[in-house]
């Protein structure tokens, strides 16, 4: 377990060592940051080491991503206060806590069962009513809660897929790493817009090199 006091500290070394000082400068994401009790989201024995530079194990075959990768990601969605995103991977919950504590409304969608519940039930615990979580198949997206304001994916596909394209809005924002699912992809912004002349177009932004597990579609 971690005390209160000492996982507050550490949210805060965390927020100037671990992000501020690698350019994480939009000052939402960092309040975020501060708020969200990463601990809550590990098992009691990880607990002590929830604000390490590291990704950490939660199971089947899943992470908790590294907070710097997060908060990344929450920067590049450029997000503001009642937009609507989705989650693409729940993992444990820690991302879509994030989007909410930015003020959005959040769907968030896990390919494994237990994740998907376990996750819902310490976002419920935490009072964060502004995020559903499903277990399903995130390449079909969630079409009913379309469209997304935001699409932020936390696994790698070598294309975005065609029903997040699809459920986006004009203007609306992707990130995601793009590239080689067993290899290094590269952590990419891809935003929806209307050029001159009313045509639509889709802006791919290359943000920094990075190394997730694969896309993969829902367990039964």
């Amino acid at each position: 377990m971690i005390r209160a006091a000492d996982a507050g500290r550490a949210r805060e070394r965390m927020v100037a060592v671990q992000l501020v000082a690698r350019g994480i400068s939009d000052a939402a994401v960092l309040d975020a940051m501060r708020q969200v009790p990463r601990e809550a989201f590990l098992p009691a024995q990880l607990a002590a080491a929830a604000y390490a530079d590291h990704p950490l194990d939660i199971g089947h075959g899943q992470t908790i991503s590294q907070p710097y990768v997060v908060a990344r990601t929450a920067q590049a969605l450029v997000l503001r206060p009642g937009d609507r995103v989705l989650d693409v991977g729940t993992g444990s919950g820690y991302a879509a806590a994030v989007y909410a504590a930015l003020g959005c409304a959040v769907w968030s969608i896990e390919r494994v069962a237990s994740l998907a519940v376990q996750a819902a039930r310490c976002l419920a615990a935490l009072g964060l009513a502004d995020v559903q979580v499903r277990h399903g198949d995130a390449h079909v997206g969630w079409p009913e809660a379309a469209p997304f304001d935001a699409i932020g994916c936390a696994a790698a596909a070598p294309e975005v897929p065609p029903a997040w394209r699809d459920q986006l809005a004009e203007g609306g924002r992707i990130v995601l790493p793009l590239g080689d699912p067993c290899g290094v992809q590269q952590l990419a912004r891809v935003t929806r817009v209307r050029e001159a002349g009313g045509l639509e177009s889709w802006r791919v932004e290359a943000l920094e090199p990075v190394r997730y597990v694969p896309l993969l579609p829902g367990e039964a």
